[in-house]
């Protein structure tokens, strides 16, 4: 080694293995240079930067998280409205069907009572025709009992009250032999 540097010293050219003393010195000079105002303009800007998207970063997840948190409430908020509208729902339907229910109850009672009054209507106009039909029945009997009765006597019964007596008598008597008759018959 001694041999190298002797060799350098005598004027021999330099060696591409060994450095040359100046240039490194050179060299770390300007590398210090350029590390101090690395460290004094750029890395700050770089740390100001990096502590900004961090923060950024922080809110972005805070506000996320707090939006995540308003969606959570919202959500618990919408479905117990929806259970609330179930609810409510099976609610009007329930009542619903009670008034259906009380309804056709009502239109049946309605019905029943407008049945029961057109027979009754049918049995008091059916009682009125039979009333008619026997006073007209009776008339007719009356005046060929009262016709048959003179053929028969041979006297006229043209007098009303003899005639209403006649056919009164007449009449009984028919209606005696019939209650008699069908009494015995049942």
């Amino acid at each position: 080694m001694d041999h190298i540097v002797l060799a350098a010293a005598e004027g021999e050219t330099h060696s591409p293995v060994l450095p040359v003393w100046s240039e490194v010195i050179l060299a770390l000079i300007v590398f210090a240079i350029l590390f101090v105002l690395l460290r004094k303009f750029v890395v700050p800007n770089f740390e100001k930067t990096f502590a900004e998207r961090t923060q950024a970063i922080e809110g972005g997840l805070s506000a996320a998280e707090s939006k995540q948190a308003e969606a959570d409430a919202k959500l618990a908020e919408l479905e117990k409205q929806l259970a609330d509208a179930r609810h409510e729902a099976a609610r009007i339907r329930e009542e619903a069907r009670e008034q259906g229910a009380a309804i056709v109850a009502e239109m049946r009672e309605s019905a029943q009572a407008e049945s029961s009054r057109i027979v009754e209507h049918g049995k008091a106009q059916i009682e009125a025709e039979r009333q008619q039909a026997v006073t007209s029945l009776r008339a007719e009997v009356g005046a060929l009992a009262t016709g048959l009765a003179g053929r028969i006597v041979g006297e006229s019964l043209e007098d009303d009250a003899r005639q209403s007596r006649v056919v009164e008598r007449f009449l009984a008597d028919l209606e005696a032999s019939n209650g008699t008759t069908s009494g015995s018959v049942n």
